[in-house]
């Protein structure tokens, strides 16, 4: 009983450095090559404010030093199932306690799957396998990001260790989803948004084992 518990223990703080690391990398990488290859996206056809959306932030893997933007799905996606999984061992067992972390490494797996490069959108090329994995990975994870965000919001306000955690986590889902669903510009607040949740979840979650 008492090994078991050492090993949860470890999980959940294990899921807490994972889920500052894993974002906060693709956080980084996305500002810092956005910057540095910032004419090439504009030879994509993107627009910081007229078109957002436009192989952005996908098209930074296709650029000069889209290895970087590479690494970072892979460690981005790689590192938030072990996210999902401290977390679910934090919270007190109920269904959307299950449910919920499912649904974020889920989305963990879409954004390394996302490491597959995009096929530019304005470019005449031909259509690649590898494209097709980054699109289909794009749509999984809009299907399992927000959706895990409600459930845990949800399940949240029942917990007495989260309750505090509720409101934000529904906050966010309140307002990430107009951003995603406006696109444009307003990708980038849906971006911030769903980013400043891990961190600041992950944190939480790492309180708990102090």
């Amino acid at each position: 009983m008492l090994m078991q518990t050492v090993i949860e223990s470890r999980l959940v703080r294990l899921g807490a450095a994972a889920g500052m690391l894993g974002p906060g990398v693709l956080g980084v990488a996305i500002g810092v090559l956005t910057v540095v290859q910032y004419d090439f996206m504009r030879s994509l056809g993107w627009h910081p404010l007229y078109a957002a959306m436009t192989d952005w932030p996908s098209g930074l893997a296709l650029g000069p030093h889209g290895n970087w933007m590479v690494a970072a799905f892979v460690v981005c996606g790689g590192l938030l199932p072990i996210f999902a999984a401290g977390l679910a061992r934090s919270l007190t067992p109920r269904r959307a306690s299950v449910v919920g972390p499912l649904l974020l490494g889920v989305a963990g797996v879409a954004m390394l799957l996302l490491a597959f490069k995009a096929d530019p959108t304005n470019i005449p090329t031909p259509r690649t396998l590898a494209g097709a994995i980054h699109d289909g990975a794009f749509v999984l994870l809009g299907l399992s990001l927000l959706p895990g965000l409600l459930v845990l919001g949800l399940h949240f306000r029942h917990d007495p260790r989260w309750r505090r955690h509720a409101r934000y986590t529904l906050a966010t889902v309140a307002l990430a989803l107009p951003a995603f669903l406006l696109r444009g510009a307003a990708f980038y607040l849906f971006l911030l948004l769903v980013l400043a949740w891990f961190v600041a979840t992950a944190l939480r979650l790492g309180k708990d084992e102090v």
